[in-house]
Parts: C-alpha cells; sequence; structure tokens
C-alpha cells in the first residue's frame, strides 16, 4: 500500500506525497492561500528544494526547462488568484508541447468558494482548457490519491500539464497519510497497445519506397527511444528531417540527419518532403509550421505515421497507414518488420538542394565578409566551442531560428524550447530549470532583447540560486521576427518593432552576473572563451545586425515548394 506516515495535516500529506513521487525540486512562489504548504516545507528542506522565482511565469517555464531536460515531471506551486492566473501562460505552453507538469495552486478555503473571496478565482474553469487534467482538493483526506493520480495523467502515455487546485482548509485540515502511487485509472487508457497488421502493413510500403523519407519529432525523445529511432533509419537507410523540438532526437552529425524541418528549415529536407514516394512521420503532429499548405502538401507519398495520440492522426495530413503505439513498442516491431535497404541515391539526391542553400545562406551568415557581427556567426562560434555537449535553451523569435539551425547538439535532451505556442520570455526562466536539471552541464541560452525583458526579473532567480546558466544575448534593437515580417510582406512598415533597450551589462551586474557587450567582429572570440572559462553565470551581449534576416523561409501559407532563399 505504500508509505504510512500516520495523521498530517494536508499541506504536509502534500509534501510527503510529492517525496514518494521522487520529486527533489519545486518552483514556485508563496502568498496567502498556499502558506500552510510553505510553512511545512520548513521542515523537508534537506529533501525537497525550492526554487524561488521571481514571478509564476517563471516558476511555471523552469519547471518546463527541468522536465523538458531531466525526463521527470515539473512541479509548481503557487498562490490562488493572481498567482494561479499567472501560471497560464505556461500551462498552455506545456500543453500543446506535451510536457509533463503537475501544478498545485491554492484556493480560499471551500466554504468560501462562489462568494468572491480575496484572491479567489475558478482556476479549475481558467485552465481547463489548456491543462491534461485538473481537480480541486476538498479536503485533507482526498490528497494523497489525487496527487498519486496527478503525477500518472501528467507523464504517461502522451504526456501534460495537470493542474491541483488546493483548499486552504484541506491544507490545515488532519487526515491519516497512506501514499499508493498510481498505475491504473478505469476509462484512461494512455498507451494503445501495438496493433501487429498496423506494423506489418507500415512495413510492406516502407519495404517498397524507392525514396523514403522520415520525419522525427519530440515523441521520439518523449518515449526515450532515441536507440530505437537510429536502429530503425539504420537498417533500412532512411534519411530523416527533424522538427523543432525533436532537434535533440539525433546527433548533429548523424549521416542521415538531414536537417530541420520547417518554415526556417532546410533547403533539401522541405524540398524532399514534396519528392519523397513514401513520407514516415515519427512521434511528430504535422504542426503547420511544418506542413505551411497542407493541400500542396506530400501529396505524392503514401504517408505512415507513427503516434501515440489517436487525436493527431488524421487530424492535419491524412495517414495512410497510421501505427497507434508508444514508440518505445512500435519502433522495435518495425525495424523488425522492414527488410535491410540502402538509399544510397536518393540520398545523394539530397546534396545538391543543401549545397545550394550553402552557398546562397549558410556561407553569408556564418563567414560574412563585412558589416556587423550575424545571429548565426554567433551561434556557430558558440556552438564550436560547446562541441556538441551543451544543452541549448532559446526564447522565440530570429534568435531562436539562428540557434536551432547552427547550434549542435549530440546529446538526447539537449534542448529546451518553446514550440507550438511560440512564448517569448519563455528562455531565461527554461534555462534555470534546465541547469538544475542538469547542473554538471553547460546550459546556453539564446535570447533576444524583446524577449528577455518580458522575464528579466528571473536574473534575481540565478543570482539568489547561484544558477550558472551563460546567457547569450543576440541584440538587434528590434522584435526581429515581426521586423523580418514586415520587411518582407508589410513594405517595411515598422510599427510597433523598433527596440529602446535598457544597459543590458549593467542590469546584469546589478544582479551579481558577469557580464560583457560585443559590438565588433574581432572582439567576438575572446569574448566567447571569457564567457567558457567563467564558471557561473554570465550574459554576453552581442550586438548583431538591425536589419539581419533568418532564411530560408516558407511564407506563412505557401507551399513547400515557395521556400525562399533571400
Amino acid at each position: 500500500m505504500g508509505a504510512s506516515m500516520g495523521k498530517v495535516t494536508g499541506g504536509e500529506a502534500l509534501l510527503l506525497s510529492l517525496i514518494e513521487e521522487n520529486v527533489d525540486t519545486i518552483f514556485g512562489y508563496p502568498g496567502g492561500t498556499i502558506m500552510p504548504v510553505y510553512d511545512k516545507m520548513y521542515y523537508y528542506a534537506d529533501r525537497l528544494r525550492h526554487i524561488l522565482t521571481r514571478h509564476e511565469q517563471g516558476a511555471v517555464h523552469a519547471a518546463q526547462g527541468y522536465a523538458r531536460v531531466s525526463g521527470k515531471t515539473g512541479v509548481v506551486v503557487a498562490t490562488s488568484g493572481p498567482g494561479a492566473t499567472n501560471l497560464t501562460t505556461g500551462l498552455a505552453d506545456a500543453m500543446v508541447d506535451s510536457t509533463p507538469l503537475v501544478c498545485i495552486v491554492g484556493q480560499v478555503g471551500a466554504p468560501m468558494l462562489g462568494t468572491d473571496a480575496f484572491q479567489e478565482t475558478d482556476f479549475i474553469g481558467i485552465s481547463m482548457p489548456i491543462t491534461k487534467w485538473n481537480y480541486q482538493i476538498t479536503c485533507a483526506e482526498e490528497v494523497p490519491q489525487i496527487i498519486a493520480k496527478a503525477f500518472y495523467i501528467a507523464r504517461s502515455g502522451r504526456p501534460g500539464p495537470v493542474v491541483v487546485d488546493f483548499t486552504k482548509n484541506a491544507q490545515v485540515g488532519d487526515c491519516d497519510f497512506r501514499y499508493q502511487k498510481c498505475s491504473f485509472i478505469r476509462s484512461y487508457v494512455p498507451t494503445p497497445q501495438v496493433n501487429g497488421e498496423e506494423i506489418a502493413a507500415a512495413a510492406a510500403v516502407i519495404n517498397g519506397a524507392k525514396k523514403p523519407f522520415a520525419l522525427v519529432g519530440q515523441g521520439v525523445e518523449l518515449a526515450n527511444a532515441e536507440k530505437e529511432l537510429a536502429a530503425f533509419l539504420e537498417k533500412a537507410d532512411i534519411p530523416f528531417g527533424w522538427t523543432l523540438l525533436g532537434k535533440s532526437v539525433a546527433p548533429a552529425d548523424h549521416p542521415l540527419n538531414m536537417g530541420m524541418l520547417g518554415m526556417h528549415g532546410g533547403y533539401a529536407p522541405n524540398k524532399k518532403t514534396n519528392e519523397c514516394d513514401v513520407l514516415i512521420a515519427i512521434g511528430m503532429r504535422f504542426d503547420d509550421r511544418i506542413t505551411s499548405k497542407t493541400s500542396a502538401y506530400a501529396r505524392q507519398a503514401k504517408v505512415v505515421q507513427l503516434e501515440i495520440d489517436k487525436a493527431e492522426i488524421n487530424k492535419n495530413i491524412k495517414a495512410d497507414f497510421p501505427v497507434l503505439a508508444n514508440l518505445k513498442e512500435s519502433l522495435p516491431l518495425l525495424t523488425q518488420a522492414v527488410a535491410e535497404a540502402k538509399h544510397a541515391e536518393w540520398i545523394s539526391s539530397f546534396r545538391p538542394y543543401a549545397e545550394e542553400e550553402h552557398a546562397r545562406v549558410i556561407t553569408p551568415q556564418l563567414h560574412p565578409s563585412e558589416g556587423a557581427i550575424t545571429m548565426g556567426e554567433a551561434v556557430s562560434q558558440i556552438s564550436k566551442r560547446a562541441n556538441g555537449t551543451a544543452i541549448l535553451v532559446t526564447d522565440v523569435g530570429q534568435q531562436q531560428m539562428a540557434a536551432a539551425r547552427y547550434f549542435e547538439v549530440k546529446q538526447p535532451r539537449s534542448i529546451a524550447i518553446s514550440g507550438g505556442l511560440g512564448t517569448m520570455g519563455f528562455g531565461l526562466p527554461a534555462a534555470i530549470g534546465a541547469k538544475v536539471a542538469a547542473p554538471h552541464r553547460e546550459v546556453i541560452l539564446f535570447v533576444g532583447d524583446g524577449g528577455i525583458q518580458m522575464t528579466i526579473q528571473e536574473l534575481g532567480t540565478i543570482m539568489q540560486d547561484g544558477v550558472g546558466v551563460k546567457i547569450v544575448l543576440l541584440n538587434n534593437r528590434f522584435l526581429g521576427m515581426v521586423r523580418q515580417w514586415q520587411e518582407l510582406f508589410y513594405d517595411r512598415r515598422y510599427v510597433a518593432t523598433p527596440m529602446l533597450n535598457p544597459d543590458f551589462v549593467k542590469l546584469a551586474e546589478a544582479y551579481g552576473i558577469r557580464s560583457r557587450r560585443v559590438a565588433e567582429r574581432a572582439a567576438l572570440a575572446d569574448a566567447i572563451s571569457d564567457m567558457f572559462a567563467h564558471r557561473g553565470a554570465y550574459l554576453l551581449e552581442v550586438v548583431v545586425a538591425a536589419e539581419g534576416n533568418i532564411f530560408p523561409m516558407v511564407p506563412a501559407g505557401a507551399s513547400l515548394e515557395d521556400i525562399r532563399l533571400e
């Protein structure tokens, strides 16, 4: 029956439940209705580390970064009312990016519910569309069972965020604590059983392919199926491209790795999507940033889709051969069923597209002959120093696309990036969470001057907890991605995108963080060396070209055939 501790308060039962779930870190911010829980934390400080962020949005993004890198479920604690509502952006981000979180929020006492009491909000109603499950605890006796259920739902099947609304009377009431982990909920089937007929049908069409192409996504990482993916691709000799969140599921230097897919992805993988005869989607959901115009997407190909969530089958792109199962189970079976193959001619046909992109986009970006430092140039030089071993965290915007394109990772669980929601302000707190999860690995954040100012207060969290994040601020004095669209599609009407910024170096120094600003190419290498040599947190501000653009680019709503190199 699990752990039994006798009679405790509901607040203490929560903390004991977290310990039973092997939680070691909590990200949070205290307040009136959650004080009974925080009071009990005093007695568990040696077993539960609490990271005090400077805003609840910072707490939830930090928990996301922690979850993405550690593979565990991130835990957030906040108070009611504004404390809870400040979590909504992170919850929505975690929902669309399938990040497992358990968020415990305080609530007014059960007798006061519905009275518009101070800091009362209907957070169950607010969070329902952006969580995998939510529940309101109104008596202490419910705590162990509900927390066990919350963790099971958050991490099982397709992961996601869960909210537990915890009334104050339940926190102070007594209960007999007995904990049993949850492994089954009636009517909830998170992992479909593998269907042998589906495997056989998929294998048959793959075996008949002359020009197969695989699209790999974060689902591989969530299933811990990186080795299984490699075995499948290598046996069948299938080139692959990756989604933004699938960047670290395979090493950057893998010979079958053809690069990033989608709006700012590589020229070759985007073009070849519309040339292959069998398209194999593995743990990816055919997001519009990947497909663009769906009516013109891979019409020539037979589509095989390996997916755990039935809702994603045929949602955006019709799957001719769906395989509904956990990738950890389906990929080995598919590998057994496919024939060993060689597709040398097909793989070599990617090369001319890659060479054209290299000549027209990559070389000018990474080795400019004159002018200001480019984003790609800064990212590439930092990537070389990191040598594939660092964890990459980005905010959202041009710097995100530059980092995705030019920063190499070679180990699993090496990225923390906001994908489907595209949340500016995600980067800084997510980097904190990533570093807490992997203290012995270098964590490098690329962030723009717009995004960093949305959660810049989290420099205080870095200061207080000594989190050694390396922050690379690529400052172009614009909201860069919006400005790029204004240049290309709105006749250069730069409305509300130029940025008047503070002195970021002085700000970082005010928080006790070593910092340096670089505006000249000749000083870049030395500044990068200084950043890597410093053992603690570091902010490197790189002043980059004000009107630099990120190419290739597929205009929104256009066909992949319309991909632009300039």
